[in-house]
């Protein structure tokens, strides 16, 4: 479905809401509209949607007659020690935050559901992907790593993909990322990654941001982090969209079958909407004019009704396969090519629903990557089973006690029955006298063993001295790397350079910068030479390596730009407009965008919108210098003459159109628009990524054009650094 968020501000200021949808659950059931219904809690909830009794009380219920003074001695005398409304309100103020998560602090949250569309049940007893057709409830919480809750949505960061799934055998939870591989092999290495990519301590700074010092030094001295490196150094890092990036769980898995048999498997999780970043000149700037780009974008996406989707993809080996594999599947630093073992496809992952409450899902929601259920087990990645520890400590630290399940979000979904009692915000205790078992009290004395359903771990062997060791198959560090960088386009290959020196321009010691370029010497060579001219600094020696770099097949999966959208479905257009635009114009270019299934926004001198040239009111959803062009997928600049003269003296006007010519955007514009381009200093051979748009019929072809995203040609035009891929 479209969404036209200019008529929503119409409604809005007409005194009307935009008419929504009611909201559907898998199944078919009708979406509940109660904290309890939601939750089965029986009715009882500490707030009411009931307008009749919306009373304002106390935490304790008491109603509160007067909530705006405090009880004091006098109009002017001091404030009362026996003033318990003011104590509790000033109180529960006082602790209304928790502890931010160390990693993975700012995130955002949704509601959605898992429908299975190729049965596992060959491989795994698992239920969740066993039935065909069966709906599971999940949440899914996407977030940054580095920044504090507070930091921009778009730094260049890995992004956590994290997934819930309330199945009817337990909660599942899919702890993975937007890549396939990590910085480290062994989680005892993990504390000093998360110090080193942090704000620096001694300063405080840089927040959400890994060019520093102390980040380049750690991977400098870590040959393990250079793939991960390279993806980092990519465009993945600065998705466009949580909507429009993958998600991987990382490490390998086992499903195990009714049988016992075990298989191993990587997970994958592939957005229906294709793969699309942005820029980091135009990250920069989304930063400043929207530093919520992320968050936003989701929930505008889930409230007009364009649903994100993602399919749930699987590679299943075994142990035999892994043997062959010319690298160790155990070693979170790499991955398996999808053209090795085809990824398949059994599922699909749709959200549906925006949160309630921020608070109450999205920052109490805790994932742990020991959740999972019968028939899904660990291999034995040394990073996986660190995780397994770390996580349920860090959900202890923040929400207070042991009893985090007992907050909805947390809740699984299925029937809980054991003998935990007591601790911090226990909301459920056992009934009875026995809180022990074995016992003999009642007919069974409670909850038992349940050798058949339970969760049984797959009897692996084990054998070998203890000691303190990295496995020699972890040991090649470059290889993957390589094949990551070689896999990208050519413009791919020259943002990865970019950002390389981007970044070790920011370190501030030489023998570090030299370090880093002395890896990747052992990747590509080309693009030391290129990193090292950007930094003006002779080529250091190589890097010793452990083994050599192997020069493996390329995948084509394994690039942004070959995996796209075929679709200008879901991506947003920003109209500039001016008073006497044409209104023919306007019509055919929305009706468009319409049945593409593309959102637009008009942007305009005035709030208030402007007046077409037949007459015709159109609202604006942004003021020019609110509403810059890196906000938008692509532009149609369509002023009238008079219009485009009064925007060509403007300076936030000549911006949206610099930056969107810039940043390799389809430019649609009518024939006033030259005049701003003028004074913009578009050159006036205007390339092909301009559309002219003289008549209603050019609206059609203009959207077609802009499915391809991006016009890449330009760049070569406007990047000093574009003679490292001609």
């Amino acid at each position: 479905m479209a969404r036209n968020d200019s008529k929503g501000d119409v409604d809005k200021i007409k005194g009307e809401s935009p008419a929504k949808a009611p909201r559907d659950l898998p199944g078919g059931a009708e979406m509940p509209t109660s904290y309890a219904e939601r939750q089965g809690a029986g009715g009882e909830t500490h707030q009411t949607t009931d307008e009749a009794t919306r009373t304002l009380t106390t935490a304790q219920g008491m109603a509160i007659a007067d909530g705006q003074n405090s009880l004091k001695a006098g109009p002017r005398g001091p404030t009362l020690l026996e003033d318990f409304q003011l104590r509790e309100k000033i109180f529960h103020f006082d602790h209304e935050r928790i502890p931010e998560r160390v990693v993975h602090a700012r995130g955002y949250g949704a509601h959605g559901y898992f429908e299975l569309t190729d049965s596992l049940s060959d491989y795994t007893r698992a239920n969740v992907l066993g039935e065909v057709g069966q709906k599971t409830e999940v949440f899914v919480r996407f977030s940054t790593v580095a920044g504090r809750a507070g930091s921009r949505d778009l730094a260049r960061d890995v992004r956590g993909f994290a997934v819930k799934f309330y199945t009817n055998q337990g909660n599942w939870d899919l702890v993975g990322n937007n890549i396939p591989v990590f910085f480290i092999q062994d989680a005892i290495k993990f504390p000093d990654m998360v110090h080193a990519v942090k704000e620096e301590p001694d300063r405080g700074f840089p927040q959400a941001q890994s060019a520093h010092d102390n980040f380049w030094d750690f991977v400098s001295l870590s040959p393990e982090a250079w793939h991960m490196i390279m993806w980092q150094m990519s465009d993945r890092t600065i998705p466009r969209s949580f909507r429009t990036m993958e998600g991987f769980g990382v490490h390998s898995f086992r499903l195990v079958d009714a049988a016992g048999k075990s298989t191993f498997v990587k997970f994958h999780w592939k957005p229906k909407q294709g793969l699309q970043s942005v820029l980091w000149n135009e990250a920069i700037k989304i930063s400043g004019a929207d530093p919520d780009f992320h968050r936003r974008d989701l929930w505008e996406a889930i409230e007009g009704g364009d649903y994100p989707e993602w399919e749930l993809g699987v590679q299943l080996f075994d142990e035999e396969t892994a043997a062959k594999l010319p690298f160790d599947h155990l070693d979170a630093t790499k991955l398996i090519r999808e053209e090795d073992i085809p990824v398949r496809i059994v599922g699909r992952m749709v959200l549906d629903r925006n949160v309630d409450n921020f608070f109450a899902n999205t920052e109490q929601v805790a994932f742990c990557t020991q959740n999972v259920v019968p028939g899904i087990d660990f291999s034995d990645d040394p990073l996986l089973h660190g995780r397994n520890f770390s996580y349920l400590d860090t959900q202890l630290k923040r929400l207070g006690g042991p009893n985090f399940t007992h907050i909805p979000v947390n809740a699984p979904r299925c029937p809980v029955h054991n003998f935990q009692q007591d601790g911090h915000m226990a909301m459920h205790n056992p009934r009875g006298r026995a809180n022990y078992e074995p016992n003999s009290w009642g007919p069974m004395g409670g909850p038992r063993e349940n050798p058949a359903a339970g969760y049984v771990s797959f009897p692996a062997p084990v054998e070998g001295v203890k000691q303190r060791v990295r496995s020699e198959t972890f040991s090649d560090h470059y290889s993957q790397a390589r094949q990551f960088y070689r896999s990208q386009q050519k413009i791919e290959q020259k943002h990865i350079g970019d950002a390389l020196v981007f970044e070790l321009s920011k370190v501030e010691r030489v023998d570090i910068r030299a370090r880093a370029v002395s890896h990747l010497r052992n990747i590509d060579d080309g693009l030391a030479a290129t990193v090292a001219d950007g930094l003006g600094m002779a080529l250091p020696d190589k890097a010793q390596a452990a083994k050599p770099t192997l020069d493996l097949p390329t995948s084509a999966k394994l690039s942004i730009l070959a995996n796209g959208p075929e679709s200008f479905k879901g991506r947003k257009m920003g109209l500039l407009l001016t008073d006497g635009s044409d209104a023919k114009l306007f019509a055919a270019l929305t009706d468009a965008l319409t049945a593409e299934g593309a959102v637009w926004e008009v942007i305009a001198p005035k709030i208030g919108g402007v007046t077409l040239d037949d007459g015709t009111a159109v609202a604006a959803k942004q003021k020019i210098d609110g509403g810059p062009s890196v906000l938008y997928d692509a532009v149609a600049v369509l002023p009238s003459a008079a219009g485009a003269a009064m925007l060509a003296k403007d300076a936030a006007s000549k911006d949206f159109v610099s930056d969107a010519y810039g940043h390799c955007k389809f430019i649609g514009y009518s024939d006033a628009a030259s005049t701003l381009f003028a004074e913009a200093r578009v050159p006036p051979e205007l390339d092909s990524g301009f559309v002219a748009l003289g008549r209603a019929k050019d609206a059609k072809a203009f959207v077609a054009q802009c499915r391809q995203l991006r016009f890449w040609p330009r760049e070569m035009e406007v990047d000093l650094d574009a003679a490292s891929v001609r």
